[in-house]
């Protein structure tokens, strides 16, 4: 793996070295305990260090994020890869809803949206969507954002939902379980260097009408 440093001397945001995706590679081949302990101090200093120099840069625009736990919850899942193929952190505005800023073999991406919605929540979006003034600035949103070269993504049901008609303007909308908004930077130079914190702030900041309208709907964290 590359021994690129993560962050400079003050500990400022420096992008992910190629190690980070060097690191996603070999686990996806070899995610075992042993291949972790042989290799944490790689995640610690390619992986985790710059994600939390990423985030704490971004704070005092968008508030603290939270850095997820590498390790995956196989309780009641037949998976029982014991650790996650990539490394995330979100920036939450309210439950499950926010920004989000993830590396992985692929690259990096980022995003923001409602990445799950309990069923108060989902009734509440989906109530939004339904009226007329609330569902149509959303339409305009989401035009905007793919129009900026942003994709549209989240959990969708086949069906029509339980009370709703086949017909209604915004049906595609109202089929969505969560709903989120996101670009693939993927192995682009400037992943690797301070640039990337740029394109994340620039991003995110065109993200933010997103996140204003799903946070009004599903409610700030108490």
């Amino acid at each position: 793996m590359s021994s690129s440093p993560a962050a400079g001397p003050t500990g400022a945001f420096a992008g992910f070295p190629p190690a980070a995706l060097d690191f996603y590679d070999d686990l996806e081949l070899d995610n075992t305990r042993t291949f972790w302990e042989a290799h944490k101090q790689a995640y610690a200093d390619h992986v985790r260090a710059p994600m939390l120099a990423l985030t704490e840069a971004l704070a005092p625009e968008f508030g603290p994020a939270k850095v997820y736990r590498p390790y995956r919850d196989v309780r009641f899942s037949k998976d029982k890869t014991p650790y996650k193929e990539h490394q995330g952190a979100i920036v939450s505005t309210a439950p499950a809803t926010g920004w989000y800023v993830q590396v992985a073999a692929p690259g990096v991406r980022v995003g923001a949206g409602s990445y799950r919605a309990d069923g108060p929540d989902l009734a509440r979006i989906r109530a939004a969507i339904d009226a007329d003034h609330s569902g149509r600035e959303l339409e305009r949103i989401l035009r905007r954002l793919t129009s900026a070269g942003f994709e549209v993504g989240g959990e969708r049901l086949k069906t029509t939902p339980r009370g709703w008609s086949a017909d209604h303007p915004r049906i595609d909308l109202l089929r969505h379980k969560s709903l989120f908004v996101g670009r693939h930077y993927g192995f682009e130079p400037f992943v690797h260097t301070p640039e990337l914190l740029d394109h994340v702030r620039d991003d995110w900041r065109q993200l933010r009408p997103l996140v204003e309208w799903l946070t009004a709907r599903v409610g700030v964290l108490g």
